[in-house]
């Protein structure tokens, strides 16, 4: 996988000139940085990028060009990562389970802030983490619908857990917070809702008052026609929500968007490998590749469809089978996609919304997943 120097036009300008036969990654610097600029003006706080979504060098540059001054970093790579490219950043490092020498590392680059879910984590960072000035931010969870997965399957202590993890948080002398993730791409805001309201009343049992509170990530991307995201209606409710609450003195707030930041800053261009007997489409890229997520998280079906030359299909839609290029059966997205019923071996599906958990999670399983980063002025085609 590499970026390159080039800057064209759009994709289509590339797909007509190029006619690539691995897949293209389409990069628009200036959709990353308006989109930057659009959660740090409307989020009532400070805003950190989620790394792991996108660690890509030239979106943290142009996150940092947009102003973007904290990331969410979860191993001692990001932690290395940041503190080369944005140097003086603040580094919350909020992967809440850490081996003994990945906390040693992050106290030797400055990381002052961390999050914890456990009693047994919270010995470590006690042992190994010099509390002045250094901040813990107790992760928490609730039964809260309305996400593609639920981050509280692997993470987050329960509201009684964290009423005692709070308390001794303060007592150990460092910085006590408050953290949740209310899933990833969750488009309904009354689930920030309800976790303002515990985090409330954790303080209120603990009798700790929070310092910060970080509201997470799980703000949505535009993945679905018709679905764009309400960004502006889950920052206002944030912001609204935390002052009721917390009786218009409200903790410090955080947020770390990956996906919502990132998405829609990168468009995937994957051939079509064949049209099996006019009914399955197999791409040249997939599951394994830069389309690994979407099982998971659900299909991107904001497609458009272009001839190799730069055409685009305009058929009656049908549903289609999609699959990916490996001899893998698991190897097919989601469902069935309606996709022009024209469509033909060797076009080129363009899938917008497409920065975040692809270039990331390529493999190179089967001898594919080769994959070229190209530089955009636009993402329309």
């Amino acid at each position: 996988m590499g970026l390159m120097n080039t800057i064209w036009i759009n994709p289509t300008d590339y797909l007509q000139r190029e006619k690539p036969v691995d897949p293209v990654m389409f990069f628009a610097p200036s959709v990353l940085q308006d989109n930057a600029r659009r959660f740090i003006e409307g989020f009532p706080g400070l805003v950190t990028y989620a790394v792991k979504s996108n660690p890509d060098e030239a979106v943290i540059q142009n996150l940092v060009a947009a102003g973007l001054r904290g990331f969410d970093v979860a191993s001692p790579a990001e932690i290395d990562l940041i503190a080369r490219l944005a140097p003086g950043a603040a580094m919350h490092y909020n992967n809440p389970v850490r081996a003994r020498h990945e906390i040693a590392h992050a106290v030797a680059r400055g990381v002052k802030s961390f999050s914890v879910d456990s009693r047994s984590e919270l010995a470590k960072l006690v042992e190994l983490v010099p509390a002045e000035g250094a901040e813990i931010s107790v992760r928490f969870k609730l039964p809260v619908a309305g996400a593609a997965y639920n981050f509280g399957a692997k993470f987050g202590a329960t509201v009684e857990l964290a009423t005692e993890l709070l308390a001794a948080v303060e007592a150990a002398g460092f910085i006590p917070s408050l953290t949740f993730h209310p899933g990833t791409q969750c488009t309904d805001p009354m689930a920030w809702d309800a976790y303002l309201r515990a985090a409330a009343e954790i303080c209120r049992l603990s009798g700790v008052r929070a310092r910060r509170l970080n509201v997470g990530g799980g703000f949505p991307s535009h993945r679905l026609v018709g679905e764009a995201p309400r960004l502006g209606a889950i920052f206002e409710l944030i912001g609204r929500v935390a002052r009721e609450v917390f009786d218009g003195a409200p903790p410090a707030l955080v947020c770390e968007p990956g996906r919502a930041l990132v998405a829609e800053s990168f468009a995937l261009a994957a051939q079509v490998k064949a049209v099996r007997d006019g009914e399955h489409v197999f791409l040249n890229d997939g599951t394994y590749g830069s389309l690994d997520e979407l099982p998971i998280a659900g299909m991107i079906d904001r497609i458009t469809v272009l001839s190799p030359e730069g055409e685009r299909r305009s058929g009656a839609a049908r549903p289609r089978t999609i699959f990916g290029p490996t001899c893998d059966s698991v190897d097919r997205l989601p469902g069935e996609t309606g996709l022009p019923g024209d469509i033909a071996e060797g076009d080129y599906l363009i899938v917008a919304g497409m920065g975040a958990y692809s270039t990331a999670t390529n493999t190179r399983f089967n001898g594919f997943g080769n994959l070229t980063v190209a530089t955009v002025m636009r993402l329309d085609h």
